[in-house]
C-alpha cells in the first residue's frame, strides 16, 4: 500500500511542513486582493518566515512539485471542502496524498492492484491505524486510535479542475474560524502528531493522547506554537491577534 519511491521522494520534501491556519490570518491583513497565494509566494514566505499553509496551500504546492517531475496529479475534495491530492505513478497506480490532514505517507487507492488491502494498517497516519474502502467515485477512510476511538473521512475521487481548486482555495482563505496548527514529528520509533487547536495543544502517538499544560498569555502561546511549527514568532503573534478580534478565547 506504500507509494513507490518516485512518488515518495517528492512527498518527503514536505515532511517538515505543518498544516496551519496561522499564515492565512497573517496574510489576510496584507492584501485586499487575492487571498489564495501562488506557489512562488508560498515558497518566499516559507523561506522568510517558516510558514507553510492550510490544506489548499499544501495541495496546490504539492501538485506543482509533482507536475514539475511530470507526474499526473490533481486535487480532490471531501464533502466538508477539505482538499487532498491524488497522484499517479509511472505504472498508472493512484495514491492519496493528504498533507492537509498530515498523513505520514501517500497510500494506494487502486482496488485492482495486488498490493491493495482493506485491512487496518499502521504507519500511514500519526497515532492511528487506517482502513480504506475504495469505490469508483469515492474513498472512505476509517481511523482507529489506540484507545479504540474510531472516526471516518470520505473523499470524493472526481478530479477538481485547477480553476476550481484556486476558487475553492480563495473562498477558504477568506474565512477565518479559529487558529489551528498540525505537525508531524518524526522520531526513530514512530511519527508523533502535535496539534494546537484554539488554545489547546496536545500530542497524539501510538501510546495515546497527551494534553499539554494550559498557558495563560498570548505570548506564551506564541512561543509554544513557534517552537513546534517553526513559524516566525511575529507571524504567529500577528495571526493570533487577528483571531482574537474575531473570537476572543477565555
Amino acid at each position: 500500500m506504500r507509494a513507490t519511491q518516485d512518488v515518495l521522494s517528492i512527498w518527503k520534501k514536505f515532511d517538515n511542513f505543518p498544516m496551519e491556519t496561522i499564515t492565512k490570518a497573517w496574510y489576510s491583513q496584507l492584501t485586499s486582493d487575492y487571498k489564495q497565494r501562488t506557489v512562488e509566494q508560498m515558497k518566499s514566505h516559507r523561506e522568510q518566515y517558516g510558514t507553510s499553509g492550510n490544506c489548499f496551500d499544501l495541495a496546490i504546492w504539492l501538485i506543482d512539485e509533482f507536475r514539475q517531475e511530470n507526474f499526473h496529479s490533481y486535487a480532490i475534495l471531501t464533502p466538508e471542502s477539505h482538499v487532498a491530492v491524488v497522484v499517479l505513478n509511472d505504472k498508472g497506480n493512484r495514491y492519496l496524498c493528504d498533507l492537509g490532514d498530515q498523513w505520514i505517507e501517500p497510500i494506494l487507492i487502486e482496488q485492482n492492484n495486488d498490493d491493495y488491502t482493506e485491512e487496518f494498517l499502521d504507519n500511514f497516519f500519526p497515532g492511528a491505524k487506517v482502513k480504506l474502502e475504495s469505490s469508483e467515485n469515492s474513498l472512505f477512510v476509517t481511523y482507529k486510535r489506540p484507545n479504540g476511538k474510531v472516526s471516518n473521512q470520505r473523499y470524493l475521487l472526481n478530479p477538481l479542475s485547477d480553476e476550481r481548486l484556486i476558487a475553492e482555495g480563495e473562498k477558504t482563505q477568506r474565512t477565518l474560524w479559529t487558529p489551528l496548527v498540525e505537525r508531524r514529528i518524526f522520531t526513530d520509533r514512530q511519527v508523533i502528531y502535535w496539534e494546537f487547536d484554539n488554545y489547546i495543544s496536545f500530542f497524539s502517538s501510538i501510546d495515546g493522547k497527551q494534553i499539554e499544560s494550559t498557558l495563560q498569555t498570548m505570548e506564551e502561546w506564541v512561543e509554544r506554537i513557534s517552537n513546534a511549527s517553526g513559524i516566525n514568532k511575529k507571524i504567529v503573534r500577528d495571526a493570533l491577534k487577528v483571531y482574537s478580534k474575531k473570537s476572543p478565547h477565555n
